[in-house]
């Protein structure tokens, strides 16, 4: 008996000390095998957690009772021990579990495991494959080593709940970890999903956001799912989920809470950041493109006593859409970089419902990309350009964009009566030599031997 105590008590980990139970008390009273029951309080029943003579390992599904059911669930519910010599696999009481063989034994004694005030911790039985009475002395015996063993368990439930509260916080610190040294939001949320999946030992992960978008995935989908809402200001925001092949625990489900609450927190101010950094940039580029019209308009009011006022006035609402157009384009893509394509297209569009009508444009643009601030250079040159082939070019108007080896071509040609080459007067044509040299880095050549052809070549 000392033996089977001091091997009970010789470990921490609530498996280890199981496993020492079941063989210790095998051996001690010189059983075939024994069989180790703890009491779930949460769902109620008694659950197979290690045994001497038949591996858990190889079973598919751990056995489980609640108490009343079985022999060792009788001995559980009346708190006293249950002895049956012979045959005890035809006893009323008994309960067959298929993975698990106890049929081939004739006896067993079952007694519970009880810890302080009679609370039920578990139950545990010795079997013999030949009929046996157990003795008094044997039964007392059972019953002194369930007692050291219930608060055996008892010590390692406290210690497996204080080890799992440490991978908790370490899973905890390695997240806020993350999010602190990171300065962008995509960095500190795929952490959280990878931190999930090992905290949890989870096949896979991911955060779904509260449109639905799932973002950040990791590993795969398995057999069982849980998912923890996102929640902010009383608010959700999104899911985190988390997949693997075996059933999730309560402490599993808090500490997803746990990790949960930090994806929101990580969210919520990651956008934040984002909202506070894009408001910056286009408080940016709305300054420098009001300049630009500023620009514009001082240049053209120098010229007024040859200009006509209301052409003046509609060539700046062209110009202003223009540059209206590169932010819509801008904002569409979420990115710095303009499809000059995309972007030459709608101009194209808006400028003959302007002032084309009854003219044939045509275009053939090639994928070209610029960063935002050149396009809109590059934006005002075609406003200005178009808005002179369709208003003084003929009827038909060919637009060209080609871009290889790092350089662009635009070319826009008309069949009209042409201009002399290398015009110098005009507002409109200062504008777009000074851009095309300054903004853009580019040259400008005009052609007005056959109709008006305008190409500008530029670094792309």
């Amino acid at each position: 008996m000392t033996d089977t105590i001091e091997a009970v008590n010789s470990s921490l980990d609530l498996e280890e000390v199981l496993s020492l139970v079941a063989t210790k008390v095998a051996d001690a009273l010189h059983a075939d095998a024994c069989f180790v029951y703890l009491f779930d309080e949460r769902s109620g029943e008694l659950i197979l957690r290690a045994t001497h003579g038949t591996r858990v390992e190889e079973m598919t599904q751990r056995p489980r009772m609640r108490p009343g059911e079985g022999i060792t669930g009788s001995a559980a519910e009346s708190r006293e021990p249950v002895m049956i010599a012979s045959q005890a696999n035809v006893d009323s009481r008994f309960k067959n579990f298929p993975n698990l063989p106890e049929d081939e034994y004739e006896s067993i004694l079952a007694v519970p495991i009880l810890a302080r005030a009679e609370r039920l911790e578990g139950a545990l039985n010795v079997r013999t494959r030949e009929p046996r009475e157990f003795t008094e002395d044997e039964i007392d015996l059972l019953l002194v080593i369930a007692t050291q063993v219930a608060q055996s368990i008892e010590h390692a439930k406290l210690y497996e709940e204080a080890q799992r509260r440490v991978h908790e916080l370490e899973a905890l610190a390695r997240i806020s970890e993350a999010v602190s040294e990171s300065l962008y939001l995509e960095e500190s949320l795929e952490a959280i999903v990878k931190t999930t999946v090992d905290a949890l030992s989870a096949t896979g992960a991911a955060l779904v956001l509260e449109d639905g978008a799932i973002a950040w995935p990791e590993g795969k989908a398995d057999v069982h799912a849980i998912r923890q809402p996102l929640r902010w200001r009383g608010r959700q925001i999104g899911e985190l989920v988390a997949d693997r092949a075996t059933p999730f625990t309560q402490a599993d489900r808090e500490l997803l809470g746990s990790i949960a609450q930090q994806a929101a927190v990580a969210l919520e101010h990651g956008r934040a950041v984002m909202r506070g950094v894009l408001a910056q940039e286009i408080h940016h580029r709305v300054k420098n493109n009001l300049q630009t019209v500023a620009s514009l308009l001082r240049l053209q009011a120098r010229d007024a006593e040859n200009v006509d006022p209301r052409k003046a006035l509609m060539d700046s609402v062209n110009r202003i859409l223009a540059i209206a157009a590169v932010h819509e384009v801008l904002t569409e893509q979420r990115d710095e970089d303009v499809d000059l394509a995309e972007l030459l297209d709608r101009l194209r569009s808006m400028l003959v419902q302007g002032v084309g009508a009854g003219r044939e444009v045509t275009a053939e643009l090639e994928p070209v990309i610029l960063a935002g601030n050149r396009a809109t250079a590059l934006a005002l040159v075609f406003s200005e350009l178009l808005g002179n082939a369709l208003e003084h070019g003929g009827h038909h108007i060919r637009v060209v964009l080609v871009g290889a080896e790092g350089e662009a071509m635009l070319e826009i040609a008309d069949d009209g009566g042409g201009i002399p080459d290398e015009p110098t007067k005009g507002t409109g044509l200062s504008i777009v030599r000074a851009l095309v040299r300054d903004e853009l880095g580019g040259s400008l050549e005009l052609d007005g031997s056959a109709g008006t052809r305008a190409r500008v070549r530029f670094p792309a």
